[in-house]
């Protein structure tokens, strides 16, 4: 990893886009402990399609708030066993999406979960950020919300 390389700011929490699942922004939590990403998703369903193994889920994108729902479907490229702060193991669905932040576009793994007591729809972890982000921990909302295109609503 080049030192000099160009890196974006990040405070301890961000606005971000998953326009690959249609997610135009949410906020997240910038989670330097947290070795990989997690969203929140609720009635997750699996399916085949094309021989490929995908999932299907909803998300809550505005947090304390069920009346928006977004629905989105992905290929799984893995299922893991997470360990959350609290040291609770949880076997989890991984899916590759794009996210966009400060102004860039790039794929990370996400892992799929409830995280509906949690203050933050989504984590973002350290496999996320590595090379990307510099995280200033003492700041929050560095970079504006991203004006992501929406991809259209799945409906379920």
């Amino acid at each position: 990893m080049d030192l000099n390389e160009q890196r974006t700011m990040v405070g301890w929490k961000e606005w971000a886009a998953l326009p690959g699942l249609g997610i135009s922004a949410l906020r997240v939590k910038v989670d330097t402990g947290a070795r990989t990403s997690a969203l929140h998703t609720f009635a997750l369903e699996r399916f085949r399609r094309d021989g490929k193994r995908m999932v299907r889920f909803g998300v809550h994108p505005r947090q304390g708030r069920t009346d928006h729902e977004v629905w989105a479907e992905a290929e799984i490229v893995d299922e893991r066993v997470v360990t959350d702060s609290g040291g609770h193991r949880q076997k989890r669905i991984v899916i590759l999406t794009p996210i966009v932040l400060g102004g860039n576009t790039w794929d990370i793994e996400v892992t799929l979960t409830n995280r509906d007591r949690l203050q933050f729809r989504m984590l973002l972890g350290r496999t996320a950020m590595d090379g990307r982000l510099v995280v200033v921990p003492d700041m929050a909302y560095v970079n504006p919300k991203p004006k992501a295109p929406r991809k259209p609503r799945k409906t379920k």
